[in-house]
């Protein structure tokens, strides 16, 4: 009986010593100023340290699990990951198949075009002219919807598309602006390119802006996780993070 005992109390200290499983975070790496891969091969951005402090926040640690844009979603259903953090927008569309937290932050979309394009940035004056966008996101959507005679080139990830746009490949491009200044606009590659046209952020297609991805049945932890972009925004964490990287209020409205 007495060893029996021993055998349970050896059990129980084994257990409390052992590390808790790491919660992986689904993250794309390829989409600065919210997720690049880092020289190291590590994954950095707006989106990792949002990821990490809201980890810290519901007293999980995290481990960033780098997935192609394509299949995100995909990873996050076969319980590749526990979460997406990779500035998805929260669509109808996306909700038939997984869950949102409330947003993180909201940006708009703009074209992005050579300095001194004379295009005119309307469906009329696109048609037929040839735009880049990420393959599978919220602007293919709004492309496809509000410029139907532009012929489309598709990209799996912001920085192919960039690449093609300096090479002459396409004729402009369609982002989301933040991503599009910071990630292309002011680095050399992108010296000679402007925004142009108005910017966009409308709801049936660019939707209520970019929330933190779970499966449907993970309703507790989506619920902790908005309760914990609250907290950080409360307590000023998240001022800090964006200030990191942006000059102005991410958030948005």
């Amino acid at each position: 009986m007495t060893r029996i005992l021993r055998l349970a109390a050896a059990g129980l200290l084994i257990g409390a010593a052992a590390p808790a499983m790491a919660m992986n975070i689904c993250v794309e790496g390829a989409y600065p100023p919210f997720s690049e891969t880092a020289p190291d091969g590590s994954v950095v951005g707006f989106d990792i340290d949002m990821a990490n402090a809201l980890c810290a926040q519901i007293g999980e640690s995290c481990t960033m699990v780098k997935v192609d844009w394509d299949g995100i979603i995909p990873a996050l259903l076969e319980k590749k990951c526990d979460a997406i953090v990779a500035s998805m927008s929260i669509t109808e569309d996306r909700k038939q198949v997984i869950d949102f937290t409330k947003k993180y932050y909201q940006t708009p979309a703009r074209f992005v075009a050579p300095k001194g394009s004379d295009l005119e940035f309307t469906p009329e004056g696109l048609a037929g002219k040839v735009v880049g966008v990420q393959r599978g996101t919220i602007h293919q959507a709004f492309m496809e919807g509000e410029f139907p005679d532009t012929t489309l080139q598709l990209y799996g990830t912001q920085d192919e598309m960039t690449l093609d746009l300096t090479s002459g490949r396409i004729d402009a491009a369609m982002a989301d602006s933040v991503a599009l200044d910071l990630g292309f606009l002011r680095t050399p590659a992108g010296a000679d390119y402007a925004f142009y046209g108005e910017s966009y952020s409308i709801p049936k297609y660019h939707g209520e802006g970019a929330g933190i991805g779970v499966r449907k049945e993970d309703t507790e932890l989506r619920d902790k996780l908005t309760a914990a972009i609250d907290a950080i925004r409360a307590d000023g964490e998240y001022a800090t993070i964006e200030k990191k990287y942006f000059d102005f209020d991410v958030y948005g409205n």
